[in-house]
């Protein structure tokens, strides 16, 4: 059989189908294969019928029908699935070949991925594809990582599929090894930060404000006429839509229990290796946790209460409320950041965080016209965190005081609000410039002589806080 198809997709759950059909839409050949040979058949006639796409159903068949160096995505369930199509492909691959891996990969996998296939003379990119199923096939954010050489053989078919905007088509040459995937970790725990706090906002306006779905959804969606944020525009949709069974409003029908596939949790474990914690980012992950626990919490309810109710001025409130979210969104959006210029030092990623915004601004979960601002400061400014820059001084100076309000408030009526509660603290003690550390380190000195260092003079000190000879 003669090559003729120049990229092949493996894996056809909707994200596979959806980017396949993207693909060929923009003048390319592809060649599909599904482990299920029903799934791929059911796709060729149902969705590909008349595209020019190629049923595989075989990765021998799939391999001899791709021109060389052969590409081929994966768009598979992220670990040990990876690993698998990985060592099934190989047979069938020739030095110089390229292998694409679509999904949400922890990023250590992509970087041993990388070395285990240079060493047989395969090459491997690391792709964060983000935009969901809608994105896929109209137009994601892509995030590649790996050697440039090996991008640059991909870019025609990236830039042609991605979301465009007026600075260009969202994707660009993240860095070495695995940029792409650590990029799209991070994004997605914007993204839990984000949803965690638009929820806390929904849960106010229901239980202290008796606000009605349809009216929240207007609220959300005046809001977002100056955000332009994805995740407030599906979450207006959301509050309007209504259950066909009932009549009644869908969300009020769905259970209160919220899953999580890992990212977000990737996100907060490596801020703390790295020294440079996400608290609205981690306090998401710990409330989805949280939530799976719901008899648990039920019985807990039922013990000591919750919640209680008061009397507030509706409009003042809501217009907090908007500025608190405002707030609030710039600092989960800061904290990822900034962990990316800490895993960019650490891990010689070279990450130009302008791009990387620039990237993100249309196609993927978290677009929002707030990703101009962020990537106006990194084209403007040298600065150590973006809450730091001129770009978001007054946005800060102007809406603290309506989180801190909001907060506190809130907290009196003992409502959880953690995501809310963490990016205060967190802006607090940023802008601290003195911080009760000083007594934690004394105390470590105390009981286990782990020195301190002095204020007055250089040097590290340790103090002999017992008489350990009369213990």
């Amino acid at each position: 059989m003669s090559a003729r198809s120049d990229i092949g997709i493996i894996g056809l759950a909707v994200m596979g189908q959806n980017l396949a059909l993207n693909i060929e839409d923009k003048g390319f050949k592809v060649a599909a294969y599904n482990r299920s040979t029903e799934k791929t058949t059911n796709f060729i006639e149902k969705r590909a019928e008349n595209k020019d796409i190629k049923a595989c159903y075989s990765l021998e068949e799939l391999t001899a029908e791709l021109t060389s160096p052969r590409k081929i995505i994966l768009m598979v369930k992220a670990g040990k699935p990876v690993d698998l199509v990985i060592e099934s492909l190989l047979p069938f691959l020739d030095e110089g070949d390229i292998i694409i891996d679509g999904g949400n990969s922890h990023f250590q996998d992509t970087d041993r991925r990388f070395r285990e296939l240079k060493e047989k003379g395969i090459h491997f990119l690391g792709t964060g594809i983000s935009g969901g199923e809608y994105g896929a096939l109209h137009g994601p954010s892509l995030m590649p990582g790996g050697e440039k050489i090996v991008y640059n053989q991909l870019e025609d078919i990236f830039t042609a599929i991605a979301a465009r905007t007026d600075n260009g088509p969202c994707v660009a040459y993240l860095g070495p090894g695995s940029a792409g995937h650590y990029v799209k970790m991070v994004h997605n725990g914007i993204e839990y930060g984000v949803m965690a706090l638009i929820s806390e906002i929904y849960d106010i306006m229901r239980k202290v404000l008796d606000l009605k779905p349809a009216a929240m959804a207007e609220q959300f969606q005046s809001w977002n006429q100056s955000q332009n944020s994805f995740l407030l525009e599906i979450t207006v949709e959301i509050l309007k839509r209504e259950d066909p069974e009932t009549g009644r409003p869908l969300i009020d029908l769905i259970l209160d229990t919220a899953k999580q596939k890992g990212t977000g949790k990737w996100s907060a474990e490596e801020a703390l290796d790295l020294g440079w914690p996400v608290p609205t980012i981690t306090a998401a992950v710990n409330s989805r946790s949280l939530s799976s626990f719901k008899a648990q919490r039920e019985k807990i309810n039922s013990r000591i209460g919750g919640w209680t109710k008061t009397d507030l001025n509706q409009q003042d409130f809501l217009n907090n409320m908007e500025s608190a979210l405002y707030l609030a969104t710039i600092i989960a959006y800061s904290e990822g950041m900034t962990l990316l210029a800490s895993a960019s030092s650490k891990y010689d990623y070279d990450l130009k965080l302008a791009e990387v915004a620039r990237v993100w601004q249309d196609g993927c979960i978290i677009r929002s016209d707030l990703l101009k601002a962020i990537r106006e400061a990194y084209l403007t400014e040298d600065f150590f965190h973006l809450l730091a820059s001129d770009q978001f001084k007054s946005d800060i100076t102007g809406n603290l005081s309506a989180l801190r309000e909001v907060v506190t408030q809130i907290k009196a009526l003992r409502l959880p609000i953690p995501a809310l509660s963490s990016a205060l603290d967190y802006l607090d003690m940023l802008r601290s410039k003195e911080l009760p550390a000083n007594l934690i380190q004394a105390q470590r000195d105390y009981f286990g002589a782990h020195t301190y260092q002095r204020r007055d003079k250089a040097g590290s000190f340790h103090t002999e806080w017992q008489d350990i000879h009369n213990i």
